[in-house]
C-alpha cells in the first residue's frame, strides 16, 4: 500500500499527489498550518485522507506549541481547528476528525494533564484515526467485493484508493479485495477532469498492483455503458447525507444517471465517518468551488480560450435514487437509506 500520510517523529510526511504519476515526491510538514496549506492546495486529497491529515496536523500543532499554560494551549489549539476546518468545505471526514481531536483535547485539559501529556494524547488519537481508516477500508472492501462478478468490468470515477484514504482505499478497496479474493477484475478509470485524479492517480495505483486498467475520458462513460462493457460502477464519496444523497467528485452524477439508464448497478463505497446524518439531503451539502486555472490550464499550458468564463465546482451531488447500495465497513446499506444509514452509524 502507498504511504499516503504518516506521522514521523516530529513531522507529518505525505506524498505530493500533484506531482504523480511523473514524480513520487514526499513532503515533510512541520507545523499545523503547513498541513492545512497542503490540504487546501491538494498535496493530499480524498475525504478520508483529508481527515487523517487534519488530525495529524492538529497533533503537530499541540506538540510544537510554545503557549504558556493550559488556557494558552487551548486557545491556540482551537484557532488551529478553525484553520483546518476552512480548508475543504465539502469533505465531512475533515470535520469528523476535527471533532474527535477536540474531544480528546478537551478531556485531557479537564483532567488537568500537562502540556506534554496532552501532546502524547492527541498524537495517539491521530494515529488511531489513521489506523481505523485503514481497517474500515479493508472491511468495506470485503463487503463490496461480494457485489462484483468473477470476471467483472468496473467503471470508477476520480480516485478513491489508498491515496484518498489512510490506506487501501474505498472504491479501489472494493476492487483490491475482489482481486485478492481471486476475482478477475478489469477497471475503466474516468480521467476525471479537471484535476485528472483518475488518469494520474487511480491508474497509477492499480497498475502498481497489477490490476488491468484502462483510462477513458469522462465523456466516454456513456459509450462504455451503452455498449455493455461495464458490469458495475463503484465510486467513493466526500459526504453522504442522511437520505443517501452523495457528494463526490464533479462528474459522478452523470455517470450515475447513465448507469441507471443502462441497468448497471452504481455503488458508493465510503466509511461511516463520511455519513453526515445532520445534513438531511444533498441540497444541504456545501459544494467547494476551486480556481479557474484548474480548468483553463493543464500544468503550465493554457487549454482554454483567453477571456472565457470558468465555473469550477469540485463536486456534484448524486440523488439517492440512482444508488444501488452504499458500501460501508459495517455492511452494504440499501434503500430506504434514511433507515439503513442511521442503523450503520449506531452499530460498531
Amino acid at each position: 500500500m502507498l504511504p499516503t500520510v504518516a506521522w514521523k517523529d516530529d513531522h507529518v510526511l505525505m506524498v505530493d499527489q500533484r506531482k504523480l504519476p511523473g514524480q513520487e515526491v514526499y513532503v515533510e510538514l512541520r507545523t499545523a498550518r503547513e498541513v492545512a496549506r497542503a490540504i487546501e492546495k491538494m498535496v493530499i486529497r480524498g475525504a478520508p485522507a483529508i481527515g487523517v491529515a487534519a488530525a495529524m496536523g492538529l497533533a503537530l500543532g499541540v506538540t510544537k506549541s510554545r503557549a504558556k499554560g493550559s488556557a494558552g494551549l487551548a486557545a491556540e489549539f482551537y484557532r488551529l481547528c478553525d484553520v483546518m476546518a476552512a480548508t475543504r468545505p465539502t469533505a465531512v471526514n475533515l470535520f469528523w476528525a476535527i471533532a474527535r481531536m477536540k474531544s480528546v483535547f478537551s478531556d485531557a485539559v479537564r483532567a488537568g494533564r500537562s502540556a506534554d501529556e496532552i501532546g502524547g494524547i492527541v498524537v495517539t488519537e491521530a494515529g488511531r484515526i489513521h489506523d481505523e481508516d485503514v481497517a474500515c477500508c479493508r472491511a468495506l472492501g470485503e463487503h463490496g467485493a461480494a457485489l462484483l462478478p468473477d470476471d467483472g468490468r468496473v467503471l470508477t470515477h476520480c480516485n478513491a484508493g489508498a491515496l484518498a484514504t489512510g490506506g487501501y482505499g474505498t472504491a479501489l478497496g472494493v476492487i483490491r479485495a475482489a482481486v485478492e479474493g481471486g476475482k478477475r477484475i478489469a477497471v475503466y478509470a474516468d480521467e476525471t477532469r479537471p484535476f485528472l485524479q483518475g488518469s494520474r492517480l487511480t491508474a497509477w495505483e492499480l497498475l502498481r498492483d497489477g490490476i488491468d486498467t484502462t483510462v477513458v475520458t469522462d465523456g466516454m462513460a456513456g459509450s462504455l455503458l451503452s455498449g455493455g462493457k461495464v458490469d458495475a460502477v463503484v465510486v467513493g464519496a466526500d459526504r453522504i447525507a442522511a437520505n443517501g444523497d452523495v457528494a463526490n467528485k464533479i462528474g459522478t452524477y452523470p455517470v450515475a444517471v447513465l448507469a441507471r439508464e443502462h441497468r448497471v448497478p452504481f455503488y458508493v463505497a465510503a466509511p461511516t465517518s463520511t455519513i453526515d446524518l445532520a445534513t438531511a439531503d444533498g441540497e444541504g451539502i456545501p459544494i467547494e468551488e476551486r480556481s479557474p486555472r484548474e480548468v483553463t490550464h493543464v500544468g503550465s499550458s493554457r487549454v482554454a480560450a483567453e477571456g472565457a468564463g470558468v465555473w469550477n465546482p469540485a463536486f456534484d451531488v448524486t440523488p439517492h435514487r440512482f444508488i444501488a447500495g452504499i458500501i460501508t465497513e459495517r455492511g452494504v446499506c440499501r434503500p430506504p437509506y434514511g433507515e439503513s444509514l442511521a442503523a450503520a452509524c449506531v452499530r460498531g
